[in-house]
C-alpha cells in the first residue's frame, strides 16, 4: 500500500494524526526521561573520569548536555520548516515552525540555567562570556525573536514569512555553537566549559545521557503536536471542519 505522504499537509489531516501520535510520544518520554535521570542520578560512577575531582555535582550533565544538543536541534527543525513553508508556500509548515518556536526556548533556557549552576558550583562563577556560553545565549534571544515577531505582526502571513526569515538569518549560529563546543583547538577556544569526546567518556554515564536526551526528544515531539493542534484550531477557525468538530464536541 503506497503511502500518500502529501496528503498530512492539510491543516485537518495532520491534525487527526497528531492527536493519535501525542500519548506515544508523551508516554516514551515519561519512560525514557525517568528511566534515563534514575540511570544518570543512582547507577553511573560516583565520579565523573574515576580520578576527576569533580563532585556528585557533575550529574547535571543528564540533563545540561540532552538540553543544549535538543535546543540546537530544535532550531535546525524550525529554520526547516520556516525553509518549506518560503519556498512551497504551506499554511501547516508555518504553523508547525510557530509551534516548534517555544519548545526550543524552553530547552535553550535549560541549558544555560543547568551550566550556570554547574559554573557556580564548580568555578564559583555563574557565568562567563565564553564563545560556548554567549552563543547558546544568542541562541535563545532567536528563539525569543522569533515568537516576538512574530506576534507583533497582526497579519498572519506576513508574521509568518517574516518571522521565517529571521529564523533562517539565525541559522548561522547553530555551527557556531557546534564549533564552539568541538573546537579542535583547546588554546583558541580556553574557556570554562568543559568537553569530552563521546569515546573517553564511561559508558554507563553515555547510555544514560543518550537515554535522557530520547525521552526529551520524544517530550518535544509531543509538546510540538500539542502546540500545533491549538494553533490550527486557532488559524482554521472559520473553515466547515473545525465547526464540525467543535459541533461534535459539544454534543458529545
Amino acid at each position: 500500500m503506497k503511502i500518500t505522504w502529501f496528503r498530512y499537509s492539510s491543516p485537518a489531516t495532520f491534525y487527526a494524526l497528531a492527536g493519535r501520535m501525542i500519548p506515544w510520544f508523551a508516554a516514551a518520554a515519561a519512560v525514557l526521561t525517568l528511566a534515563g535521570l534514575y540511570w544518570g542520578f543512582f547507577e553511573t560512577p560516583d565520579r565523573l573520569g574515576g580520578t576527576n575531582p569533580q563532585k556528585e555535582y557533575y550529574r547535571i550533565i543528564f540533563l545540561h548536555v540532552p538540553a543544549a544538543w535538543l535546543s540546537m536541534w530544535l532550531y535546525l527543525v524550525l529554520a526547516g520548516w520556516s525553509a518549506v513553508g518560503l519556498i512551497f508556500n504551506t499554511r501547516l509548515s508555518y504553523m508547525m515552525a510557530v509551534a516548534t518556536a517555544p519548545t526550543g526556548a524552553i530547552f535553550t533556557f535549560l541549558a544555560l540555567w543547568t551550566g550556570s549552576f554547574w559554573g557556580r558550583t564548580s568555578w564559583g562563577t555563574w557565568w562567563d562570556w565564553d564563545p560556548r556560553l554567549t552563543s547558546e545565549l544568542i541562541l535563545l534571544f532567536l528563539y525569543v525573536g522569533y515568537m516576538a515577531l512574530h506576534s507583533a505582526i497582526d497579519d498572519v502571513r506576513r508574521a509568518d514569512r517574516s518571522a521565517a526569515l529571521l529564523s533562517l538569518v539565525g541559522l548561522a549560529c547553530v555551527p557556531i555553537i557546534f564549533w564552539s563546543i568541538n573546537c579542535p583547538d583547546p588554546n583558541e577556544c580556553a574557556a570554562l566549559h568543559q568537553r569530552s569526546g563521546l569515546g573517553r567518556i564511561d559508558p554507563n554515564i553515555l547510555w544514560a545521557m543518550l537515554v535522557t536526551t530520547l525521552g526529551l526528544w520524544a517530550y518535544s515531539f509531543a509538546a510540538i503536536f500539542a502546540r500545533a493542534r491549538g494553533v490550527i484550531l486557532t488559524r482554521e477557525a472559520d473553515t466547515q471542519w473545525v465547526r464540525d468538530l467543535v459541533a461534535a464536541e459539544t454534543r458529545a
